[in-house]
């Protein structure tokens, strides 16, 4: 999947922070992973701000954003001086992170599935809030949106390579890197996910 000609990713992009286990327990609670995710798509938000978005009151959203900011998931945002600091923002401390564990136990495995879970609901949540407003969504954006899908028939390492690929050319746009964004541009969703098909995998057996 080349890079569209007019704009190449900048070289190189940003990494992910790498987080463990601690960060990935904190994460367990859906309303958390909300919030982080809007931080990192929004920028910098009050927790009155986050409360609409994730269904949480603001003094729930401020008690999530302590236990994320225990983990190194989020921080205090940069304040005008002045301002007050009951406002103060909270941005994510990275522009993506990389869940990375060692730990190979039962319990460990449970977690990853879990989390894996809590992510994926979390996804086809927001998809929904998407078909059930798009109605009053501008009517270009509506027409650009996609959703697609594939029965890719690849070994690990092309399926590897192929998403490696793909994640290089999407990170380029993240909002937090991004940095030549032209007027009219504003945040969209994308999510990728590349797994073996359990029903033919079944039928093979």
């Amino acid at each position: 999947m080349p890079t569209p000609p007019d704009r190449k990713p900048p070289d190189p992009l940003p990494p992910r922070a790498v987080v463990g286990s601690e960060a990935l327990a904190a994460l367990a609670v859906p309303a958390r992973l909300a919030i982080l995710n809007h931080l990192l798509s929004a920028g910098p938000r009050t927790a009155s701000q986050c409360a609409p978005v994730v269904g949480e009151t603001a003094s729930n959203c401020s008690w999530h954003l302590r236990a994320l900011e225990k983990v190194g998931l989020v921080e205090r945002a940069a304040q005008e001086p002045g301002a007050d600091a009951r406002t103060r923002p909270w941005q994510a401390t990275a522009v993506g992170f990389e869940f990375r564990d060692t730990d190979d136990t039962p319990a460990a495995k449970v977690a990853r599935t879990a989390f894996a879970g809590i992510a994926a609901q979390h996804a086809d949540d927001m998809y929904r809030r998407y078909l059930e407003r798009q109605d009053e969504l501008p009517e270009r954006w509506t027409e650009a949106a996609g959703d697609f899908g594939y029965g890719l028939n690849v070994t690990p390492e092309e399926l590897e390579k192929l998403l490696r690929r793909i994640d290089r050319m999407i990170r380029s746009y993240v909002r937090p890197i991004r940095t030549d964004a032209p007027p009219g541009s504003e945040v969209v969703q994308v999510t990728l996910r590349a797994f073996l098909n359990p029903d033919v995998r079944a039928q093979a057996a």
